[in-house]
């Protein structure tokens, strides 16, 4: 399962959003300004910073401010 850590408010997420619904790519989308643990996570990955979006993969890889094509790319190598 691919989980996008975002708020409501990042323009990035929203394009983010649109391209993986675009490319049939599942995921779940975590508010870090709602769930506290979300947003640990986000900041023990990225230096101490809540930097959306942030993708998790389902090996607990993760990906922050991808483009479509680096999803893609990763979900590839993770099931070959």
């Amino acid at each position: 399962m691919l989980t996008m850590y975002s708020t409501p408010w990042c323009g990035y997420c929203h394009r983010l959003k649109s391209q993986l619904d675009r490319e049939g790519i599942g995921y779940e989308v975590v508010d870090i300004e709602q769930d506290p643990e979300a947003a640990e996570f986000v900041m023990s990955v990225n230096g101490g910073n809540q930097t959306v979006p942030t993708l998790r993969f389902a090996d607990d890889s993760a990906l922050t401010n991808p483009s479509i094509t680096q999803v893609k790319q990763h979900l590839a190598t993770l099931t070959a």
